[in-house]
């Protein structure tokens, strides 16, 4: 049987690279909980793209404005992959954002944020709660508590090394968004909400 792996789908006038299904969360709102996909797409992968079937993937940069690492998993889990797309795309004029869980300091052990500098604009960390004890009980790290300051860690790196770092929450019963906006500013971050099941900020 052929494999129909998406490694790359388009919403609106901007592609996002699905590079694996791994991640470190589990998260209680995740949208791979949605059995419809995303957008019509099943991100659902039974093999891991490599550099050159990633950029077949991709095509023309050209006609996007904007190439998204996003897909249903944590992209920043292929760090390496990551770094090395992202400095071929910016090199073909694209512009590079990621859409992360914060944890790839803590998953690799060095400082991601500073290897993506030059060649990634944005960088969107889900921030997601105003403290450790609710991220853990939201977004269930494999890592626990630890990982939720190694995600403001990552976030206030970014700040250093990329033009600009968004934080996100998902409006939950619940949750302080009032709090989690003054974290964000803090780190001198912009801060936006995610509407429960909304794949598309």
């Amino acid at each position: 049987m052929l494999s129909k792996n998406v490694y790359a789908y388009q919403i609106g006038d901007s592609i996002y690279l699905n590079i694996t299904n791994k991640c470190t969360n589990k998260c209680v709102f995740c949208i791979r909980q949605a059995k419809e996909g995303i957008a019509g797409y099943d991100l659902w992968l039974d093999k891991e793209p490599d550099l050159n079937e990633l950029l077949l993937a991709v095509g023309d940069v050209s006609q996007y404005r904007e190439v998204v690492f996003c897909g249903y998993g944590e992209p920043l889990i292929r760090a390496d992959l990551v770094i090395e797309t992202s400095r071929v795309l910016k090199k073909l004029g694209a512009s590079v954002r990621i859409d992360t869980n914060g944890q790839a300091d803590l998953i690799h052990g060095r400082d991601i944020a500073s290897e993506l500098a030059g060649s990634v604009d944005a960088v969107s960390i889900s921030l997601n709660a105003p403290d450790a004890l609710q991220y853990v009980s939201l977004c269930q790290p494999q890592m626990g508590e630890e990982a939720y300051g190694a995600m403001l860690k990552f976030a206030a790196s970014c700040k250093k090394h990329i033009p600009k770092v968004t934080l996100s929450v998902v409006r939950l019963p619940g949750v302080d968004i009032k709090k989690c906006r003054e974290i964000a500013v803090n780190l001198g971050a912009e801060f936006i909400i995610r509407e429960y099941l909304d794949v598309f900020t």
